[in-house]
């Protein structure tokens, strides 16, 4: 009992922290991207693209803009990769190998930051700063810009017109993401957290012997890979390195940037549709699943089954003595919820039904909260699916934010569920026939199983984080991941482009008393039980395969 009070003090401080934060946080995304004046750095910055930022766009032009804009992101961060020995702050590395670089270039435009190479032995400082920091911010933009449009959809009457995505990325970076990340960095260099340009940091080690430890600038690339719910790490060991998260209030601080933009997003939600009892709705969903989540990773973890855990008490294999088993827990539980993928402790190690737990948050679309935007979009695809679910139960048209909810719309919505688990399952079914790949598989049975599992789940999902037992350096695992990455990304991106396009044309639908009430405890509890029914139908099977039957 004991080992689980600092947890249950962690867990308080952090929702406290939470209700303070999200609801003004809330209400400054909603003015910086619904004003209807460009600033003055605005408008040199659109200058210089050759954008017209009061120009809006149909769904179709603005899916034009996020996949053009993300392919030459990958172009030049794998550019940047396989030319890093010619530039400066190299640190002395060769250029990245091309399956490498083709891996990581794909990971970090999508949001997914997951790292088939050590940070501190791959990367340069030129790489790390203006590679990957830029697309922490450029990816976590992107997807808040997605979920702006659908919001849209369901505000608007009768148009065509959605936004503009250059004048959306421009305002989410410049005015929500890099000033929230700057003081995220003061944050975390007040606590420890290294922040230079230097290519190595001498240290004394457990045995007092000095050792050379690649410094970098780290506290910025923490904040943003935090708050961008983007994942990935300076140093190999990710948050577990005391220069990425030196202390346990800095570890408090890091789930906080995780939660804080997508806890915050059903406010903004509220106030764009004119209706704050909506955002509301959607924000208990999210909170009710992520609080039951989190309670079963803690609790099966804090339980420790087995005999050596059991009879200490728990296991404290593969977690930091800093942050124990109950602390570990939660970030782990954080991170797959969110499309984060950072983690403090090694997955690899956790009890099947806390590995399994993990694997689930995942497959659940990691819509409670979820990624920056994605959560908040993957939440109201949801809602569209319970309430045309509602409608049938009643024998009615159903209806949301008044929009009548037909044939086009749930075609889209039962897509963008659909596209995920197929691409997910496909690559995997497709990698295990390859005799060539079992030997990247350290862990033979079910556990061996739910390393490939975690790791195909977490690509598909653009998560990054990975259970770490998996041997994922190889030319097919870095082309088959990186490829879901993209599909899993990019294509249900589009699909909810495409349900904002069709939102938008609708016209409104008066609320008469066979509408069905989408703020009330009902509602709630509905999108909840449709979101565990969806994945548990769709992930069972292979579930059984890995952690039910390591567990059992």
């Amino acid at each position: 009992m004991a080992a689980g009070l600092p947890t249950l003090g962690f867990v308080a401080i952090l929702i406290a922290a939470l209700v303070l934060a999200c609801r003004p946080l809330g209400d400054h995304i909603h003015r910086v991207t619904t004003r209807e004046r460009h600033l003055a750095v605005e408008r040199g910055l659109y200058r210089l693209i050759g954008v017209r930022p009061d120009t809006e766009q149909t769904w179709a032009g603005y899916a034009r803009s996020v996949l053009a804009f993300s392919a030459v992101g990958v172009v030049a961060l794998f550019g940047l990769q396989r030319l890093q020995h010619l530039l400066p702050g190299d640190k002395g590395f060769d250029a990245v190998d091309p399956a490498v670089a083709w891996n990581t270039a794909v990971s970090f435009v999508t949001n997914t930051n997951w790292q088939s190479y050590s940070g501190e032995s791959t990367m340069g400082h030129l790489v790390q700063t203006a590679g990957l920091a830029v697309q922490n911010f450029l990816s976590a933009a992107v997807g808040i810009a997605v979920a702006l449009v659908l919001v849209r959809g369901f505000a608007r009457r009768t148009t065509d017109r959605l936004g503009n995505f250059w004048v959306d990325v421009t305002r989410v970076t410049l005015w929500v993401l890099l000033p929230l990340s700057v003081i995220g960095a003061i944050v975390l260099i007040a606590g420890g957290a290294v922040q230079n340009l230097t290519d190595t940091v001498t240290a004394a080690g457990v045995t007092g012997d000095p050792q050379q430890i690649t410094g970098g600038a780290v506290a910025s690339q923490e904040a943003i890979k935090n708050l961008g719910t983007n994942g990935g790490g300076y140093h190999n060991v990710n948050s577990a390195h005391p220069f990425e998260n030196p202390t346990n209030w800095t570890n408090l601080v890091q789930v906080l940037l995780i939660l804080m933009i997508p806890f915050s997003m059903p406010r903004v939600f509220g106030r764009m549709v004119g209706n704050p009892a909506q955002g509301r709705a959607i924000l208990a969903v999210m909170a009710g699943l992520a609080l039951l989540s989190t309670t079963a990773v803690v609790l099966l973890e804090l339980a420790g089954p087995g005999t050596v855990p059991t009879a200490l008490g728990s296991s404290m294999e593969g977690r930091d003595v800093r942050f124990g088993v109950g602390d570990s827990a939660v970030f782990a539980a954080a991170t797959t919820l969110t499309s984060t993928g950072s983690v403090n402790s090694f997955h690899d190690s956790y009890s099947a039904g806390g590995g399994g737990m993990l694997i689930l948050n995942m497959a659940v679309g990691e819509v409670a909260p979820g990624g920056v935007g994605s959560g908040l979009y993957g939440m109201l695809v949801l809602a569209v699916i319970t309430v045309f679910v509602a409608g049938l139960m009643v024998g009615r048209t159903p209806e949301y934010l008044g929009k009548k909810i037909g044939a086009r719309q749930i075609k889209l919505a039962s897509l963008y569920f659909l596209t995920t688990p197929a691409i997910l399952l496909l690559a995997l079914a497709t990698t295990i026939a390859v005799p060539g790949n079992h030997a990247a598989i350290q862990e033979s049975g079910p556990h061996g199983w739910s390393e490939l599992l975690y790791a195909f789940t977490s690509a598909s999902n653009n998560n990054g984080s990975a259970f770490a037992g998996l041997g994922a350096d190889t030319p097919w695992l870095n082309t088959v991941l990186g490829i879901c990455m993209l599909l899993g990304r990019f294509l249900p991106m589009i699909l909810v482009l495409a349900l904002a396009g069709s939102l938008a044309t609708a016209r409104s639908v008066p609320a008469t008393s066979g509408t069905f009430p989408t703020t009330t405890p009902l509602f709630v509890g509905m999108v909840g039980a449709v979101t565990i029914v969806l994945v548990a139908l769709t992930f069972l099977p292979v579930l059984a395969l890995g952690p039910l039957a390591e567990a059992l």
